[in-house]
């Protein structure tokens, strides 16, 4: 069975789906690895690796994809950019894997389910235990979150810890999290171990003790009704909660050198926390770091993939974050691939089993047809 890698092809994207390590595995459980030339230069992988590896490496990506049987990308498909239409490319009843972001993407589910490739999608992988070592949307996050502080540590006009020096003491930065799933504890861990006073909110009360065992004190508002949406993803609050959250966040951002917020609904879209308002009465020379800004921002004044200021208060929206760290980033993601494909090999080959939860969750299209619940609503929705 040939398992291909294109390379990726999206704005500023460093990382690549497999890694030589991973090829190394997949080669020894009986797959023919086969990867577009320069695929993993941008995370520091050269085409020799992967030969060293046992994978074959191909100039032509039409001729690779025409070829596989299994394809692995970090990204979505290309649709056509610059001539390179990846879709088009693959024969009907390849199987298709990597983070495809279905609700962000209706148009490439579109074409993957009229091409009549059979795509897995790792961020619709169900959360469980057994899942664990799959799932690509934690691996991501927990650079975002650490990556996110050290971009805010970098612009703030203040030490993160409390020093004592030749000219006296400084006090250490004050810093609130918003948002507590792996992004969000990442953060709070790695400012504490840069010497921050951590403060950090979740509308999902149950992480409470998650907080404060990495060493943050939590603060939040007593819910009417419950945000847990299941599977560590938070639903959208009533309006009477709403309101109740808005004053503590305005409270909470006040007092803080740096705000660093990762909320998404579902885990793919950002909800509005951070008003104009909330930003006005910000600190001056204060910094915020967006990391949901590839669902669309949490702060009202954000820009995705710019950095702006507004009444002295920096806010940076980066894209893409996990790229920005692209060797190790691109090591876990191929990990979390690889245990997914390894999990179903028989034979020597991956055995396709839609009665398996894990398969069952994160299968977008098959057989011609969208079969993901929330992105055929999805699709439903738009054409209505």
């Amino acid at each position: 069975m040939i398992v291909a890698v294109p390379r990726e092809t999206a704005p500023g994207e460093r990382r690549v789906a497999l890694v030589p390590e991973s090829c190394k595995k997949l080669v020894q459980a009986g797959y023919a690895l086969q990867i577009e030339a320069g695929a993993g230069a941008g995370a520091y992988m050269p085409d020799a690796a992967y030969r060293e590896a046992g994978a074959t490496v191909e100039a032509d990506p039409a001729a690779l994809l025409g070829r596989a049987d299994f394809v692995v990308k970090v990204g979505p498909p290309a649709l056509g950019a610059d001539g390179r239409n990846e879709v088009e490319w693959m024969r009907p009843g390849t199987v298709w894997l990597g983070s495809l972001m279905p609700l962000r993407n209706l148009a490439t589910v579109r074409a993957l389910a009229a091409r009549r490739i059979t795509a897995f999608s790792t961020d619709a992988i169900p959360r469980t235990t057994r899942a664990q070592a799959m799932d690509t949307l934690s691996s991501m996050a927990n650079i975002a979150g650490y990556r996110g502080v050290l971009l805010a540590a970098a612009e703030l006009n203040k030490y993160f810890p409390m020093l004592m020096t030749a000219a006296g003491m400084v006090p250490a930065a004050r810093v609130f999290v918003v948002g507590a799933a792996v992004a969000g504890l990442q953060a709070i861990a790695t400012a504490r171990r840069l010497g921050a006073i951590v403060s950090a909110t979740d509308v999902r009360p149950e992480v409470k003790e998650q907080i404060e065992s990495v060493g943050a004190k939590y603060v939040g508002i007593e819910l009417k009704e419950s945000a847990a949406a299941g599977g560590g993803y938070a639903k959208e609050l009533s309006e009477a909660d709403k309101a109740r959250q808005r004053e503590l966040l305005a409270e909470q951002c006040a007092a803080a050198d740096v705000v660093i917020t990762t909320a998404l609904i579902g885990g793919v879209f950002a909800p509005t926390l951070i008003t104009r308002d909330m930003v006005r009465r910000m600190r001056p020379g204060a910094v915020l770091v967006d990391l949901a800004a590839d669902g669309g921002c949490n702060c009202e004044l954000a820009r995705p993939g710019e950095t702006v200021v507004e009444n002295g208060v920096t806010i940076m929206a980066p894209l893409n974050v996990p790229s920005g760290m692209p060797t190790h980033a691109s090591t876990l993601f191929s990990r979390n691939l690889v245990a997914f494909i390894q999990a179903f090999t028989k034979d020597q080959a991956f055995q396709l089993d839609l009665a398996d939860d894990i398969q069952q969750g994160a299968i977008i299209t098959h057989a011609g047809e969208v079969v993901h619940t929330r992105t055929k609503e999805a699709l439903a929705k738009e054409r209505a």
